[in-house]
Parts: C-alpha cells; sequence; structure tokens
C-alpha cells in the first residue's frame, strides 16, 4: 500500500508531462517550419561562421556573423541604426500608401472603362518601362535630397505590380454574379461595391505584398542616389570607411523590416478578407 500511495504523485506528474509532450509534437507535425526555419538559420550561420575562421578569410570581404552581430549590437545601443530606421521606414510607409492609392483609384478606372484603359494604360506601360535607377536623378534635380524624393521613388518602384492586380481583380468577376446583379436591377455602383471589389480584393492584397517589398527596395534606390539619412545613407558612409559588418547589419536590419512588413499584409489580408481560405498568387 505503501509503494502505490508513493507511485502516484509520480505518475499524476507524468501524465502532464507526456501531455505536453504529445501537444508539441503534434504543433510540430503541423507546422514543421517552426522548427525547419530557426534550424536552417543556426545551420547557415555555422556554416558561414566556421568558414569564414577556418580559412582565414578578411573581415573586409566577409565577416564573420559574431561581428555582424556585434555590429548590429553597437549600432543599434547608440540608435545610430534606430534613427536611420525611422527615416526609411517613413519614406516606405509614405511611398507605399501613395502608391496604393493611386493604384487602386487608377486600376478601377481603367479596369472599367475601357476608353479609360486604351488611352492611359500605354503611357503606364511605357512609365514602367523606364529604369526607376535613371529616373532618381532628375526626380532629386525636381524634389531635393529630402525624403520627398524617396516617397516619390518608393512609390514608382512599387506602383505598376498593385495596379495590375487591381485590373486583373477587377476583370476576374464571375460572369454568373455579374449576371445576378443585373437580374436585380442592381445600379453599377452597387454591383462593382458588392460583387466586384470583394471579388478582386485577393488579388489586390496579392499585389499589395509585392508592393510593399519593392516600396523597401524604391526606398534604399532613392538614398543611394542622394540623401542626407536613412539606412541608404548608412551602408554609403560605411562603403566609403570599409565597414563592411556595419553594412551587412543593416541589410539584416532591412530584411528583418521586408519581413515585418509584408507579414503585416498577410495579417491585415486575412483579417479582411475573411471568407477566403486559399491564397491567390499574385499577377
Amino acid at each position: 500500500m505503501t509503494d502505490g500511495a508513493q507511485a502516484e504523485p509520480g505518475g499524476a506528474a507524468a501524465a502532464p508531462r507526456n501531455t505536453f509532450s504529445r501537444g508539441l509534437l503534434a504543433r510540430v507535425r503541423a507546422q514543421p517550419e517552426w522548427v525547419c526555419v530557426p534550424f536552417t538559420l543556426a545551420l547557415l550561420l555555422g556554416g558561414w561562421e566556421w568558414y569564414v575562421t577556418h580559412f582565414k578569410v578578411s573581415t573586409l570581404i566577409l565577416p564573420p556573423p559574431s561581428h555582424i552581430v556585434s555590429a548590429l549590437y553597437g549600432g543599434l545601443a547608440s540608435g545610430l541604426y534606430v534613427t536611420a530606421l525611422l527615416v526609411t521606414l517613413q519614406a516606405i510607409v509614405l511611398g507605399f500608401l501613395l502608391s496604393a492609392a493611386v493604384a487602386f483609384i487608377l486600376g478601377t478606372l481603367i479596369s472599367q472603362i475601357r476608353l479609360f484603359e486604351a488611352t492611359i494604360y500605354p503611357y503606364v506601360i511605357a512609365l514602367q518601362t523606364l529604369p526607376k535607377i535613371a529616373i532618381a536623378p532628375l526626380i532629386l534635380v525636381w524634389v531635393g535630397l529630402g525624403i520627398e524624393s524617396k516617397i516619390i521613388i518608393a512609390a514608382l518602384v512599387s506602383f505598376f505590380p498593385m495596379l495590375v492586380n487591381t485590373i486583373v481583380g477587377l476583370k476576374a468577376t464571375a460572369p454568373d454574379k455579374l449576371e445576378l446583379m443585373l437580374a436585380l436591377s442592381a445600379s453599377p455602383a452597387k454591383t462593382f461595391f458588392l460583387v466586384k471589389l470583394p471579388e478582386a480584393l485577393p488579388y489586390i492584397f496579392a499585389g499589395l505584398q509585392i508592393g510593399i517589398v519593392l516600396a523597401v527596395l524604391g526606398a534604399i534606390v532613392g538614398e543611394f542616389v542622394g540623401s542626407k539619412a536613412g539606412l541608404g545613407y548608412l551602408i554609403i558612409q560605411m562603403n566609403y570607411t570599409m565597414d563592411v559588418a556595419g553594412m551587412f547589419a543593416v541589410l539584416v536590419i532591412l530584411g528583418v523590416m521586408g519581413v515585418v512588413l509584408n507579414v503585416s499584409i498577410t495579417v491585415l489580408r486575412k483579417r479582411i478578407i475573411f471568407w477566403q481560405r486559399t491564397d491567390v498568387s499574385a499577377i
């Protein structure tokens, strides 16, 4: 009886542990990326560190991850990276919002008005074919070195994918739904807001996910061409001083920022398009 009484607490304690282990294993099986992503990152960084150390690669060519982490910590602690990040992030967000608004309005007009499509769309295509790196110096001459030029360049770079996805989405409405609205004598405005726009939202958000990443590239291009602050400005300055570890640290910040912005659009899409279960590929 004494042995049995002593065995019960152990068995009671083991049961929650077994339940927790089974739950954790089930979660890993359902979402293996939670293990694969950090494992891949650790393997990549470990291999990188070993390669640079073992073969004695110069830090001016390829610094080890430990030096990059040190530079990242130092820049964040001093506030240098934070200040530059806020400047670049402001240009990215404002440029993206400006581009998204214009792309939605223009895409709506092009998709709904045949004459507008035939008249305006060729000029949009011609603008897209121009290399933005060639337009950037002109924008700097017209607007100056301030944040306004970075906003315009970010908007130009991210504009076209959002425009095309808006047009395709608004034209992808199922014909039977349009016939139903026609049979109900619905006005064009009701047909647009109740049928066409909800059907186009997956395409529009696919364009937004691409656009936010391109806005990051546009803002950095603008800072490369000419700026007084920002992450792109820091990269240029570090290039002059041969601070390669610092340049990699800035690239890490840019990569993390791009992922966070893209995930933010994904979360917003899931909240707005709550009825959609599968993603629509970007056009």
